[in-house]
Formats: structure tokens, sequence, C-alpha cells
């Protein structure tokens, strides 16, 4: 059996189903556990750039996303100038948001600040012990007590754009949550 056979086969979040992208981005990143301070900015920021839109136009605009932040690498990424920030609103790759871009290069600079690392700090709002499985997509929260924290922590130390309901999608997407729905191959425990 070859591996277009067997992914068709899978069975998978109702949502993973709908195109190639969302099947790789279910399959092999959404939920698993990411760590490192340069992967969870990119996700912030993705995440970030997500609100208002589709999720299938990020992960499509995603390789023009990373061209133009250089790799979301925090340090490159604060030292963004006015000149960057002009140069990124012509950028026809990526949502060209004035307030989005601008966010982007000021939680880079926020997260330079964090004397703990931005993985540390994200990952100390990851809920502890388990958690009830979702039996359908109706049942996953958008919000969460953790993500709300996280929010208002992020907030508290000069990050922007960073509301409960994009702090509870970037703990999906770096599992710390788990909230592929019973049945998922991806489901674990």
């Amino acid at each position: 059996m070859d591996d277009r056979t067997r992914c068709a086969e899978l069975v998978r979040c109702a949502w993973g189903n709908s195109t190639p992208e969302y099947a790789a981005y279910h399959d092999e990143e959404w939920g698993r556990p990411l760590h490192g301070d340069d992967a969870l900015f990119e996700r912030l920021c993705l995440e970030a750039f997500q609100s208002g839109l589709s999720w299938i136009t990020i992960l499509r605009k995603r390789p023009a996303f990373r061209a133009a932040f250089a790799g979301f690498a925090i340090d490159a990424v604060a030292a963004f100038t006015e000149d960057d920030e002009a140069r990124l609103l012509a950028d026809a790759g990526i949502v060209r948001n004035r307030a989005k871009i601008r966010a982007a290069v000021t939680n880079a600079r926020a997260a330079r600040q964090l004397p703990e690392g931005l993985d540390a700090l994200l990952w100390s709002f990851a809920p502890a012990g388990p958690r009830p499985r979702p039996a359908t997509l109706a049942e996953v929260p958008a919000t969460s007590p953790e993500s709300t924290a996280m929010a208002r922590d992020l907030k508290r130390r000069g990050f922007v754009f960073v509301g409960p309901t994009t702090a509870y999608a970037l703990m999906q997407a770096t599992g710390m949550v788990d909230d592929h729905v019973a049945g998922c191959f991806r489901a674990t425990g």
C-alpha cells in the first residue's frame, strides 16, 4: 500500500480531510508538542495573522511568510525597521495587514526581553494532567482558563494581537493541548 492510499484510509478530525494542506498539517504538526523560541514565535505570528481569515490561507502563504520574516528568527524580526515594514506591506505573498505586521515586530521585541525565553513562558500555561478528549469538533473549545491567563500575561509583557482565542489556537497547534477528537488516528490517550 502506498502512502497516498494509507493516508486516505486514516480517520482524522473532520477539518483535516478538506484539503491536502490541511491533511498534512493535521497529520504532521497540529497537536504535536513543539519547542524552541523561534519555532513558537513562528506559530504565535501565524496565529495572529490568521485572525479573521481562514487557516488554509495562512498555510498556503507559510513559505512566503518564512521568507519575508527571516525564518521567524526572533532577533532578526526584532531588528526590523520601518523600511522592513514597508517591504512587508508590499509583499503579495503574505497577508499585508499593517497592524499584524507591526504586531510581529513588536512581539519579537517583547520575546527578546523574556528572561526565561518564549518556550518556557508559553509552556508554563500548558494544562497539567489529562483532559477529557472531545468526541466531536463541536466539543472543542475556542478558549480555556489557561489561554486566557496566557493572553493576559503576554499582554502584560508587551505582546500584542494575542487574545485568549489566538492563545488557545497556539496551544492546540503546538501540542500544549490535544484536541484531536475521539476516533482520530492522532488522538492519544
